[in-house]
């Protein structure tokens, strides 16, 4: 019969052509052979010299998994399972979470490429059968380009052939100092990220945002995106708020589907699966954000969740109404992540209180029976090892089942429904557990049971086209990555997430030129993500630079026309081991505003508590204080305020969670709110050259009673806060240079159209 494919030689690999079929790479010396069958090319992976089903691209994806499934050694499977711990490249030399070695050796010693294959990268992918890789951070877009080369080359040629499959967690935010994204070398776009792309209220700009993010994410090897996080955020003082899209249930749907429709479709596919897609982990089920009093779940202090308002479905709905009902073909997200938290009291079946990986009714009974749910279901990180020796420690987090094994958490946790465990890159307790399971439930039902999570790995593999072809044209990938086109789009997504609250007198725009003075901060110490200490800091704001080339900065008060202050929002955590020394609980207020806070309004006793650390359940922390970390913020603006007089106080505030306003706002003349954008794009929208379109994507409480006072897991239960213009500042609130913004986004999501629904 005809051939009908030709090839061509790439730099490292083959690219073979298949007329109206898949195109192949083939890595350069590759033990992989090129099959002929029916006139089209086919990899034999297995050497057998006859197609086999899973070397066949003609057939669905779920047809070659099963059949891949099938022939994998247990060994294999556990393999699949695991996922790499976060890699940079090149890696680090030195002490440190992210170091490895090249020969034994470091990086500059070894004299190698920065895209060379790390020791300990050889070692996950030929012996651990490592196939599921967390790219944290990359030096640029030709180091990512051949290093992933150079990795699947060795994964084709590893085994049954199978390809890596690389994932990131979110990597084309533009703030600075965000705790969960990627450390970005290459020139992505940059975008609103979170709660600033609800800023815009603006689904469809997401799904954009996403066709363009995974095109991005495709040229550099990325094929998994751990986003996006579809909690809704009903508890104000929860620190992973900012990375949601808030508390409305309905805008948060439309966002989950626009964000997953943009990133797993490829244009013109019959499944909408192809070269273009990139699998999405929605997280987190069963949502996390009713964390109790604002404690986030990665650490001890904060493994619980609480639901006061009996609100445990509406936290489903993100799932059920959005991640699970694509639109644009590929039909639902192909993989979720619980979250760490215990949700407290939801089992109703077997009265378990465990994290929520490891619990037969909610992921179980509850994702896989009731919602249907047969995609990848992929453990936060790290759930399987040992808690810390203290309640803050930044250590394993295996709520419920502390006294178990590391091996019977990984059994335990396969037993409620868990394909992947994320944080682990060691494949004996999974084998372990496998032989656990073998004696109670016998091999049959374990090696079925290893074969089903198998499949649905190996699906979203196969739906990617990875299998056919993992290799990268380098040249197209730089055309591709930070495009001028695609850091356009991006930055008008900056400037559409930026939100005017207060304009008093008109102040803004400031005139071009104008001489505008912008004082430093200073921070006090505080405990940071990985609960490390962060230092103190005297900070020059990024704007001061940025400011140079719309108007004259100046060094004094006294030569200004107008001030800028850029602020954080409050800076503070929910527990305290300095309390804990002194003979209390441990436990403080997590506060929202900047002067100390005294908690009166609090509970007296905590809805949920108990740990192998503590000989206590009740976490209240009625009566105590706590001061954000930043309070000299607030001091900068009141200072500047003095020294300014009558002149014009503009102040631009980075908001990570709600705020209590009322300390700052009678200081400022204008007031801008963004969630993680560059100064450039503030500085544009101070000066004019674009007016403000941003609504609020969350309620500024009146004071701490009314968090206290609200629900964790209900949305809008705050008294909101009213500013000297008589502006309330609740949720979708926002200006113009005009006045207010009332518009069709107002009008579909806003706080009147939500009280006229109920």
């Amino acid at each position: 019969m005809e051939k009908l494919w030709e090839e061509k030689q790439m730099d490292g690999y083959r690219l073979i052509r298949n007329e109206e079929g898949k195109d192949l790479g083939v890595s350069d010396g590759s033990k992989v052979n090129i099959l002929t069958v029916d006139g089209h090319a086919f990899k034999d992976f297995l050497g057998t010299g006859e197609l086999v089903p899973y070397e066949d691209w003609r057939l669905s994806a779920r047809e070659r998994a099963e059949d891949l499934a099938a022939r994998l050694p247990v060994e294999d499977i556990a393999g699949l399972m695991l996922y790499s711990a976060h890699q940079i490249i090149p890696a680090q030399s030195g002490p440190g979470p992210f170091t490895a070695t090249y020969g034994g050796k470091s990086l500059e010693e070894s004299g190698e490429e920065p895209w060379a294959l790390t020791d300990q990268q050889k070692k996950f992918l030929t012996e651990d059968k490592v196939r599921h890789v967390l790219i944290m951070g990359l030096k640029d877009t030709e180091t990512a380009v051949r290093w992933n080369n150079r990795m699947q080359a060795l994964a084709e040629n590893t085994g049954f052939g199978i390809p890596a499959n690389n994932s990131s967690d979110p990597r084309h935010g533009s703030g600075s100092g965000a705790e969960f994204m990627g450390i970005t070398g290459e020139p992505i776009s940059k975008w609103a990220n979170g709660i600033g792309l609800t800023a815009s209220f603006d689904p469809e700009s997401v799904k954009e945002f996403g066709k363009i993010g995974s095109r991005e994410y495709r040229a550099l090897g990325i094929a998994t995106a751990l986003s996006p996080q579809i909690d809704l955020a009903t508890e104000p003082r929860w620190m992973r708020f900012p990375d949601t899209f808030g508390e409305h249930t309905e805008l948060t749907v439309a966002m989950t589907k626009a964000y997953c429709d943009g990133f797993q479709t490829t244009e013109g596919s019959p499944d909408g699966w192809g070269k273009d897609s990139v699998n999405t982990m929605v997280k987190h089920f069963p949502g996390g954000g009713p964390c109790e009093a604002g404690r986030d779940a990665h650490y001890a202090y904060g493994k619980y969740a609480v639901y006061p308002g009996n609100n445990f479905d509406e936290h489903l709905k993100p799932f059920t109404e959005g991640a699970f009902k694509l639109e644009d073909g590929t039909e639902c997200a192909s993989a979720v992540m619980p979250y760490y938290t215990v949700s407290y009291g939801q089992d109703k079946v077997n009265g378990e209180n465990v994290g929520n990986s490891f619990s037969r009714y909610l992921i179980g009974d509850l994702l896989r029976e009731q919602l249907g749910y047969d995609g990848v279901v992929c453990t936060d990180w790290g759930i399987t090892h040992d808690e810390g020796s203290t309640e803050e420690e930044f250590a394993g987090k295996c709520w419920g089942v502390e006294g178990l094994t590391e091996a019977q958490r990984h059994l335990k946790a396969l037993e409620a429904g868990v394909d992947q465990f994320g944080g682990n890159n060691d494949v004996q307790p999974v084998l372990e557990a496998y032989r656990l399971g073998c004696e109670i439930y016998g091999e049959e039902a374990m090696r079925k049971r290893f074969e089903r999570s198998a499949v649905r790995l190996l699906m979203n593999i196969f739906r990617t086209g990875l299998f056919e072809n993992p290799y990268l044209d380098l040249e197209e990938s730089i055309n591709t990555v930070g495009n001028p086109e695609f850091v356009q789009k991006g930055y008008e997504s900056q400037l559409r997430s930026v939100v005017l609250l207060k304009n008093k007198g008109g102040v803004l725009p400031l005139k071009e030129k104008c001489r505008v003075y912008i004082p430093d901060r200073h921070i006090r110490p505080y405990r940071n993500f990985m609960s490390g200490i962060t230092p103190e800091a005297y900070i020059t704001p990024p704007g001061k630079k940025a400011a140079e080339g719309l108007f004259e900065v100046v060094d004094t008060p006294e030569e200004a026309d107008a001030a800028v202050c850029f602020v954080e929002s409050p800076i503070s955590i929910g527990y305290s081991p300095e309390d804990r020394t002194a003979g209390g609980n441990g436990y403080v207020p997590v506060t929202l505003q900047y002067r100390t806070y005294t908690a009166k309004a609090a509970r007296k006793v905590s809805l949920a508590g108990g740990d192998p650390l503590e000989d206590f359940t009740n976490r209240s922390y009625y009566g105590k204080t706590n001061t954000a970390a930043n309070e000299e913020d607030l001091d900068l603006v009141i200072r500047t305020r003095e020294q300014m007089k009558d002149k014009p106080v503009i102040v631009s505030m980075t908001v990570k969670n709600p705020v209590v306003m009322s300390e700052m706002e009678p200081y400022a003349d204008a007031i801008l709110t963004e969630f993680g954008v560059s100064a450039e794009a503030v500085l544009d929208v101070i000066s004019g050259r674009f007016e403000p379109e941003g609504l609020l994507p969350l309620q500024m409480p009146a004071d701490m009673e009314t968090v206290e006072e609200q629900a964790e897991d209900c949305a809008f239960d705050m008294r909101v806060y009213t500013d000297e213009e008589g502006h309330s500042y609740d949720f979708a609130f926002g200006m113009n240079y005009s006045g207010v913004i009332s518009d069709k986004r107002t009008d579909r999501y806003g706080r009147k159209k939500e009280m006229l629904d109920r």
